[in-house]
């Protein structure tokens, strides 16, 4: 009686499908890319455990489906039982075995080591997991079988089954990626739109005219938005500059447009264009086009170094698409970036290439992260030859761009995918915290692109494709940051590569997606080659950076 209960709640249970995904979850033991704690590992290993209790559950209904042979009863339960205990102890060794692997990522990124291997901690959160999804996989199947039931009365058995599936499976779909998600992502952006404006607490506005959001500016302050205030009212200004260099300095100039600013990409383009006609941007020596990050943030790390390193005759424009998290943004694959970024660059360059060429400012992009996404994105074939931008430099390019694929592909024999070198290096050179884009086989030519990207950054390096091979970084020699013990299993990988990506946020500084103000200073020599630079004054901009608040390279208020 009570086993007939059992089997009423939980259903039938396969033993041979759970040792699958034992070995599914010993594969998830193994390092990637960025190191894990005992929770995220167990949670981890619960998810691929019933990954894998699904795959054998799929096996054995096309097994079945072609009425292969099968074994019962003794012989079968001898086969199982063969198996279960070397896997077993297969699964101990490598459990044992992940406290080394994460420790030397750990000390590989300088990072305390773990002094415990928290095996419970590990088990129960995986075994709870796993019940999780073992008792979602139970409702699906209810539905399938209530779906199938109602074509039953209408169709023959065979095909009620195919378009029971079908059915679910669209359900699915249409309920987690065009229902209920689609509706959060939009109301989030809203709600996050009406907090801003109703946002009360807000600094007072710039006193300096020569400030957007000020009286005499364009943009409203109000509407702005916090991102866009932090980065209009932080950065060195002149008196920094001259304290550091030592010469005579301008104040930067820095024009930031809120996603409330406007009504369309276009209008909010339109909108920056005209504040930096205001604030004469279009005489200083360089102009940078700037994509921000999905909630609009604008990393200091990066925008303060240059600013030094042209005494302040920088102007720097960005406009904000979304309120959202980059994370968010990236797995959605929103297209309102690349629309936003489009519209920028497609006025400023559209109004810059009006005007002689001896009298205007060096243009360059730059983005990071969902940034560099947008940014590469419309930075199309036509402002690459049609009167083209001087350089450009992209910092953490996500796995999807279009741009940085195609360029990736093109890399030299031999080199890393990591850290590829790309024909002789008069066009396209690549840094990371091990390089600065600085040596190649031939000198810059007319223009310039530089991608900053670190070897433990799995918002570069995710691929889509790693469910069933294994990326291409993981096939060459591991990086001074990566695991000596990285192992390529199907299913698995994608899994902790994808987890990884959440926890890359969180690395140290010059690790995973955490880019460093220093790790900056050199692509930015490169690309915008400021006058009288050397390679001292380099190495004291960084001290100076690394010296600096909020990862930047300033006090952080001007």
């Amino acid at each position: 009686m009570k086993s007939r209960i059992v089997r009423g709640v939980v259903g039938d249970f396969s033993i041979p499908c759970l040792l699958l995904g034992l070995v599914f979850f010993a594969a998830s033991l193994t390092p990637s890319l960025i190191p894990r704690g005992p929770a995220v590992q167990g949670i981890l290993g619960g998810l691929v455990t019933a990954i894998g209790y699904l795959i054998g559950l799929i096996v054995a209904l096309l097994w079945r489906a072609a009425d292969l042979p099968r074994l019962s009863g003794r012989p079968a339960m001898a086969l199982t039982a063969s198996v279960s205990v070397p896997l077993l102890l297969c699964f101990l060794w490598v459990l044992a075995s992940s406290l080394t692997w994460q420790n030397d990522i750990r000390v590989k990124m300088g990072m305390k080591e773990e002094d415990a291997l928290q095996f419970l901690t590990i088990l129960a959160l995986a075994t709870g997991t796993f019940a999780a999804a073992f008792a979602l996989g139970r409702l699906v199947a209810s539905l399938f079988r209530l779906v199938r039931a109602w074509f039953y009365r209408v169709m023959p058995p065979r095909r009620a089954n195919v378009l029971g599936v079908l059915t679910v499976g669209l359900m699915l779909v249409v309920v987690t990626r065009d229902g209920i998600v689609d509706r959060v992502v939009n109301g989030l952006d809203e709600s996050y739109e009406a907090a801003q404006e109703l946002f009360q607490n807000a600094p007072p506005r710039p006193s300096n005219p020569r400030m957007t959001g000020s009286a005499a500016s364009l943009v409203d302050w109000a509407a702005i938005g916090k991102p866009g205030r932090d980065f209009i009212t932080s950065g060195p200004d002149a008196q920094d500059i001259e304290a550091f260099t030592g010469q005579p300095a301008l104040d930067p100039i820095r024009v930031y447009v809120g996603r409330a600013n406007g009504d369309s990409p276009r209008a909010r383009a339109e909108l920056a264009l005209a504040e930096l006609k205001r604030l004469g941007a279009f005489e200083r020596t360089v102009l940078v086009v700037t994509s921000p990050t999905g909630t609009g943030w604008m990393d200091p790390g990066s925008h303060d170094p240059v600013e030094y390193m042209h005494g302040g005759d920088i102007a720097t424009v960005a406009v904000q698409y979304s309120y959202l998290q980059s994370p968010l943004a990236l797995i959605l694959e929103t297209s309102t970036g690349l629309e936003q970024a489009t519209a920028l660059q497609d006025v400023i360059h559209g109004y810059w290439k009006t005007l002689p060429e001896g009298n205007r400012p060096r243009l360059y992009v730059h983005g990071l992260s969902l940034g560099a996404w947008s940014s590469m994105h419309a930075t199309n074939l036509f402002r690459l030859l049609d009167d083209p931008i001087d350089g450009a430099f992209w910092a953490g390019p996500p796995f999807p761009s279009a741009f940085w694929n195609y360029v990736q592909n093109q890399r030299n024999p031999g080199t890393p995918w990591v850290l590829p070198g790309i024909g002789d290096g008069s066009l396209v050179r690549y840094a990371s915290h091990t390089a600065d884009a600085s040596v190649a086989g031939a000198d810059w030519g007319p223009m310039r692109i530089v991608f900053l990207q670190y070897s433990s950054d799995p918002v570069v390096f995710y691929d889509p494709r790693s469910l069933w091979r294994a990326p291409p970084w993981m096939r060459d020699p591991p990086a001074s940051d990566m695991s000596d013990h990285l192992f390529f299993m199907p299913v698995v990988t994608q899994f902790q590569l994808a987890l990884d990506m959440a926890l890359s946020f969180g690395a140290p500084a010059g690790h995973g997606h955490a880019y460093h103000a220093p790790d900056y200073i050199g692509p930015w020599v490169e690309t915008t080659e400021p006058a009288g630079w050397s390679p001292a004054k380099t190495e004291r901009l960084k001290r100076h950076c690394n010296n600096g608040l909020q990862n930047g390279c300033s006090n952080g208020v001007r």
